[in-house]
């Protein structure tokens, strides 16, 4: 475990704006809750609460991943009307205690969605 600082630092912070996913004319999530993720020079993640995602449209996978600063990810498959975005989302149920507050919360890449909306 890795904790973040200068030389890779990770801030969340509360969006304060809706936040759209929408995968082919479906929306995924909708949100006025999301948090931001900016780490180091990486694009900021938007991270959006479960309870504001259709979680009907999203099956678990095997695939996981580990970060050394948030721990373990797992992730999702989006479909819906007979297409597929496989591993398009992922989530930190456990994350390392430094980043208790993505803790479950849902993130989407941009480029396996058709869009993330912020308004």
């Amino acid at each position: 475990m890795k904790l973040p600082g200068p030389d890779h630092p990770i801030a969340i912070t509360r969006n304060g704006k809706r936040v759209r996913v929408i995968f082919k004319g479906a929306v995924v999530a909708d949100t006025s809750q999301a948090l931001s993720l900016k780490e180091a020079n990486y694009q900021v993640a938007f991270y959006i609460p479960r309870a504001d995602a259709n979680m009907a449209l999203l099956t678990r996978t095997a695939h996981t991943t580990h970060c050394p600063y948030k721990g373990d990810a797992s992730y999702f498959t989006i479909e819906t009307g007979g297409q597929r975005a496989e591993n398009a989302v992922w989530s930190y149920e456990q994350p390392f205690p430094a980043m208790a507050a993505i803790k479950e919360y849902l993130a989407f890449y941009p480029n396996r969605v058709d869009s993330i909306e912020e308004s």
